[in-house]
């Protein structure tokens, strides 16, 4: 789930609603302190999308560096087959952003 679907669903819950608008408003303007960071390491074939969580680095996905295909990652050094988005096609890139969370979710066919 992303960060922004949580914030509403607990807003649309009741869940302490003061809070939860000040976190999608940090979100909006760019001010929000996420705890996961991200890096790409950069490799032979692909982009490896590394999440970094206190130390604890897993693989979030890799990209194509030539034909911008994303894939989920079945190891630290392999994709998983199956295209799941091409990010140089417009479409695909649109319904990729519209669905990605910090988790991979996403990633799954």
């Amino acid at each position: 789930m992303s960060t922004t679907k949580y914030h509403r669903e607990q807003m649309n819950r009741g869940f302490d609603v003061e809070y939860h608008d000040k976190r999608l408003k940090e979100i909006a303007d760019g001010t929000y302190d996420f705890k996961c960071k991200f890096e790409i390491v950069t490799g032979r074939k692909y982009y490896k999308v590394v999440y970094n969580d206190a130390g604890h680095r897993s693989v979030h996905c890799f990209v194509d560096k030539v034909t911008g295909d994303v894939y989920k990652s079945a190891s630290w050094n392999a994709p998983a087959k199956g295209v799941r988005y091409n990010l140089l096609n417009e479409d695909s890139r649109e319904l990729c952003y519209s669905r990605v969370d910090w988790a991979g979710g996403y990633l799954y066919a």
